[in-house]
């Protein structure tokens, strides 16, 4: 599965979006408040939040029945566990689970 873990050497690509200039005011105040250098990065840890929520949801969407198809089949609850581990580990499924 993909980390979605903030390394400072990660690719970035600009982007532009039009805000509402009272929106904009808001982030600007909130930022100091939140420990943020500015607005742009409250919105980049807005948008990362939003994200992660999301990805945790795909991912339980697409494997949340593993867990009961498992205990249906009768295998023992640290086997399951491993199991569920190992699926959240999985570097092929192009999906992380923010634990």
């Amino acid at each position: 599965m993909r980390k979605i873990t903030p390394h400072k050497d990660r690719p970035m690509k600009h982007i532009f979006i039009r805000v509402p200039e009272d929106v904009l005011e808001d982030l600007k105040r909130i930022a100091p408040l939140k420990g943020m250098g500015g607005y742009q990065a409250l919105i980049k840890f807005y948008i990362s939040q939003g994200l992660r929520k999301d990805l945790r949801e795909l991912w339980e969407a697409e494997h949340g029945r593993v867990e009961t198809v498992l205990t249906e089949c009768g295998i023992d609850p640290d086997q399951r566990q491993e199991i569920l581990n190992r699926l959240k580990e999985d570097p092929s499924s192009g999906v992380d689970v923010p634990v």
